[in-house]
């Protein structure tokens, strides 16, 4: 297997069954932890939004960003699996009720933006290049958007988070539907708005 592909699946894996049992904190601290254990040899992506991200940045083939999608969407459907084997209750990410499909969104792609905005600004440029804040860093917008809108979209802030454990459930993903485009829209928009900028901001100095 590609260890580039395993490395993110490993990583999608622990962050989504972390986000699945302990919540926001437990996520960001996992993210941060996949992060320093693997972006040297993946990347440290773990969501496909940042990979969409890479590939705006030419960090990624479309090749290569397909096989990453995949492999964080693995991620996740096996976390659902692991949090319904040791919880007996499946992960069901959503918006709060009484939340319009529209709000939702509008907060998942603010929140994604920041978090992949981070990701660029902190992972890119030539001069933070072999920073050791980066993880930490990147981890804390996860803290940042379940603060902020955790009780209004999920806060999911990655299509993996939000998707990966709804087909763990595929037997019952018409019931799901909204929660799905919810979560591929609000988290793609974000990322791909996030690459765009950070390209505006660091000017001859990006990358």
């Amino acid at each position: 297997m590609n260890r580039k592909l395993l490395v993110e699946f490993i990583g999608a894996f622990f962050l989504i069954s972390a986000a699945g049992m302990g919540g926001g904190f437990a996520a960001a601290a996992a993210l941060a932890l996949a992060i320093y254990g693997g972006a040297h040899i993946s990347g440290g992506h773990y969501n496909p939004a940042v990979s969409l991200a890479m590939l705006m940045q030419k960090k990624l083939s479309p090749v290569e960003f397909g096989g990453y999608v995949v492999a964080q969407l693995l991620g996740g459907i096996a976390a659902g699996a692991l949090v319904y084997t040791l919880l007996d209750t499946k992960f069901i990410p959503g918006a709060a009720d009484g939340v319009s499909w529209g709000k939702a969104v509008l907060a998942e792609a603010v929140f994604t933006f920041l978090l992949v905005y981070t990701v660029c600004q902190v992972a890119l440029p030539k001069k933070v290049d072999g920073n050791q804040y980066y993880g930490l860093a990147i981890g804390l917008t996860v803290v940042v958007g379940a603060m902020a809108v955790g009780n209004i979209s999920g806060a999911a802030l990655n299509s993996a988070v939000g998707i990966g454990p709804l087909l763990f459930d595929i037997a019952n993903i018409g019931d799901h539907m909204s929660n799905v485009t919810l979560y591929l829209v609000g988290p793609l928009l974000g990322g791909a708005v996030a690459s765009l900028v950070h390209t505006v901001v660091q000017g001859d100095d990006n990358n």
